[in-house]
């Protein structure tokens, strides 16, 4: 499969998707805004893959190249491609889909559990979760479900952590793809963010969860195997 990632920031790269992608021979080409803004022809990729960032969906004054990617995605959901939002790449993909983005109650940054909703039993994601996981955050905004889409997870902080639209697109508010290498760099990068409110986790906190990377990864490669196996409706 032709597979393109959209990467909005250094600090914030695909993680463990990369490895399991090319170990089970898909082609894979990135787009890396920070680099470059030439972005592919929705003909040129089968599935779509889109990173978090620091910065917001409406942000497009400081980051004009936001307006072509919205294009790209935009057509990919038209061609009923797969896609794959992650953070600020799922909020592009609901507001692209018509979905309102906007500041959440709280911010939420560190391991936090999530619930899946029974509605995941009937997607694509069937079997890939357990009831309960705890999973890596960091954001301060949220979605709103898109029209048509199913959600599938919320957590204490934020209502609604993730959806399936039609078992081909995919939107997680929360990052399965982390290793300790990249959020070491989110520390690093957004250290500002971690301020003590009640659902941040101190720096020590964050970084000393090493034994939670496996559980998450092992989660993602099920996530990354139904994406890619799937016919989409």
């Amino acid at each position: 499969m032709r597979i393109h990632y959209l990467q909005h920031v250094p600090f914030e790269d695909l993680g463990m998707i990369s490895p399991v992608l090319m170990a089970g021979g898909h082609k894979l080409t990135g787009t890396q805004f920070f680099k470059s803004c030439t972005l592919p022809s929705v003909n040129d990729f089968d599935c779509l893959i889109v990173m978090g960032g620091p910065m917001g969906v409406n942000d497009e004054f400081a980051c004009p190249w936001l307006y072509e990617e919205k294009k790209l995605i935009e057509q990919a959901v038209r061609h009923k491609k797969r896609i794959l939002g992650i953070c600020l790449g799922a909020q592009l993909i609901a507001q692209v889909m018509g979905a309102d983005v906007h500041k959440n109650k709280y911010r939420e940054i560190g391991w936090f559990d999530i619930e899946t909703d029974k509605a995941i039993n009937d997607t694509l994601l069937a079997g890939v979760f357990p009831q309960q996981s705890r999973v890596f955050h960091w954001h301060g905004d949220t979605f709103d479900i898109p029209k048509g889409a199913v959600r599938i997870a919320k957590s204490q902080a934020c209502l609604n952590q993730g959806f399936v639209f039609e078992d081909h697109i995919i939107g997680f508010q929360f990052h399965l793809e982390s290793t300790q290498q990249s959020v070491e760099n989110l520390v690093l990068n957004c250290k500002d963010e971690i301020d003590g409110s009640k659902y941040v986790q101190s720096e020590r906190e964050i970084l000393s969860m090493e034994n939670n990377f496996f559980h998450i990864n092992k989660i993602m490669h099920g996530v990354l195997d139904s994406l890619t196996r799937q016919t989409a409706k």
